[in-house]
């Protein structure tokens, strides 16, 4: 496995004058001295300095435009792999060519064999900095900023190339005036999907390369990739700037590791105030298989701008009003009880996963996702006789899954799972994402404060609708 710049300089790149780190100021002896020439640039300063190498700031030396140069560390130049990951994200850059990338200008090696290449010099921050300084952002700012990161990485699919490393520190911003600039940064471990012929690709076969923190299951397994693997990083980039933290944190990469792999995406919303719209993204999104996953960066996208902007499943999609069947399922924590100890946590999440578990597998939608319930939905045949055996069939599966969640093991005595059936209109648009080309977005079904108990209830609480 090819060695993993460390993420000090991964989260240096293409900075501005303003961005020069007490890092850069320290004694390096691999430093270049002001003046050296790297093509048609003169070094100027050094910004930031890590173990891969070091970015400068430089100027053109007849144009006088300004730009960012990365020069490799010297140790690492003899070393064929790592100059061939070195100019990598120059040749990924350059085949993309996309506003929302940092522009790469030129590459070439110093008379002392070093590599270089030239990129544009930004000014501003990443959003890791910025999530350290100022703690996490509104939903409407995450949409803002990923709408550009998310045609960025569409252009580079289409280009058959994966990012493979995108997180909060190679997401660049720069406020120019009233306009926000956002540049998607670091295409050094890219992936070339399908090489041309002869090409030995841009990365090791089977090479496990990424950040634990970010990576899909499939990239930690090094096994096949494609578009549906930055899919995975888009949710985790979701969740970590929806909440400030990342969704699944341990004292060893290797802990982390194996969470991706086995254990369920978290809800957002447990730890920041967001809809379970926007929570129903970050669970797909992160889906450990990647069929299930939004199928591209541009379809996760419109599915974050709907529960953003429509926070209540309403968008501007035609609508059409079906009858469904809704089972909702809600924990009831106890008012006296340790809401943040682990034992009460863990049961909750094991509910709320086995109830998920039980609904997908029978074919319900779930439009509704919180961090204390959810909301299964199935639509109705349309024919009365078929509408009333697939009710009897709802109401069995209701009870088989307060049968099942009632005896588990480990039950906390401070969590009460209430069950509740009702039949209503549903709002649904046309979808190929789910069973029978039919989502359910909105309707009455979704307007659980009407027909939901309010109080503890035992069994399956059948609502007169579902009970006729």
């Amino acid at each position: 496995m090819l060695p993993k710049l460390d993420d000090d300089f991964d989260k240096t790149r293409a900075l501005g004058p303003q961005q020069a780190t007490a890092m850069a100021q320290q004694p390096d002896p691999d430093a270049l001295r002001p003046g050296t020439a790297a093509g048609m640039y003169l070094l100027e300063r050094a910004l930031a300095s890590g173990g891969g190498g070091t970015v400068y700031e430089a100027k053109h030396r007849l144009l006088g435009r300004r730009a960012a140069v990365k020069v490799l560390r010297r140790e690492l130049a003899s070393s064929p792999q790592m100059v061939a990951r070195f100019l990598r994200e120059a040749l990924a850059v350059n085949l993309i060519k996309h506003p929302n990338i940092v522009d790469i200008y030129e590459f070439g090696e110093l008379p002392d064999g070093r590599p270089f290449y030239v990129m544009e010099l930004l000014n501003g921050t990443d959003l890791r900095s910025m999530l350290t300084a100022r703690g996490r952002f509104h939903p409407t700012e995450v949409l803002e900023i990923l709408t550009p990161v998310c045609s960025a990485l569409d252009a580079a699919h289409a280009q058959g190339i994966v990012h493979r490393d995108l997180k909060a520190s190679n997401i660049h911003m720069e406020q120019r005036g009233n306009e926000r600039i956002v540049k998607l940064l670091d295409f050094g471990i890219a992936k070339l999907i399908h090489p041309d012929a002869g090409d030995v690709g841009l990365t090791v076969a089977g090479a496990r390369l990424g950040t634990s923190y970010t990576m899909a299951p499939e990239q930690i397994r090094g096994g096949a990739i494609d578009g549906r693997t930055d899919v995975y990083a888009l949710g985790v980039v979701l969740y970590h700037l929806l909440t400030g933290q990342y969704p699944f944190r341990g004292e060893q990469m290797t802990d982390i590791e194996r969470l991706h792999l086995e254990a369920p995406a978290p809800r957002a919303s447990q730890s920041a105030p967001v809809t379970p719209g926007i929570d129903a993204v970050v669970l797909r999104a992160m889906e450990k298989q990647p069929m299930r996953r939004f199928p591209s960066a541009k379809a996760f996208i419109a599915a974050l701008r709907d529960a953003v902007v429509a926070p209540h499943g309403v968008v501007s999609a035609p609508l059409v009003a079906v009858r469904a069947m809704a089972i909702f399922v809600e924990l009831r924590v106890a008012e006296t009880a340790d809401a943040e100890s682990d034992e009460l946590l863990d049961d909750v999440s094991s509910v709320l996963d086995g109830a998920e578990q039980v609904l997908r597998d029978d074919g319900w939608q779930l439009p509704l996702q919180t961090g204390n319930a959810l909301l299964g939905a199935k639509l109705l045949p349309l024919t009365e006789e078929d509408a009333s055996v697939a009710r009897a069939q709802g109401r069995s599966v209701a009870h088989q899954l307060a049968e099942r969640l009632s005896a588990r093991a480990d039950a906390h005595a401070d969590v009460h799972v209430n069950i509740c059936l009702h039949v209503g209109v549903a709002e649904v648009k046309d979808s190929d994402d789910v069973p029978g080309g039919k989502e359910v977005i909105g309707g009455g079904v979704t307007s659980i404060a009407s027909w939901a108990p309010q109080e503890n209830v035992t069994g399956v609480h059948v609502t007169t609708a579902a009970a006729s």
